[in-house]
């Protein structure tokens, strides 16, 4: 095998794996719930409306 051929099929090796992670990757995103960023922000918007409304006031001096 000349160098170009040794070259070239361990190019085509390496984007064989490379498509196969892609496709691994693309399998576990479309697996997740899609709502679940919302669900998640949702979540934070309550916690920090919970932590506003428990904070201490301070008297206003009339």
């Amino acid at each position: 095998m000349t160098h170009a051929e040794t070259h070239l099929a361990l190019h085509h090796t390496r984007a064989a794996e490379l498509r196969a992670q892609a496709e691994t990757h693309r399998l576990a995103a479309s697996a997740r719930r899609p709502g679940e960023l919302r669900t998640r922000l949702g979540w934070t918007l309550v916690e920090v409306g919970l932590r506003l409304a428990a904070a201490p006031r301070v008297a206003v001096a009339q």
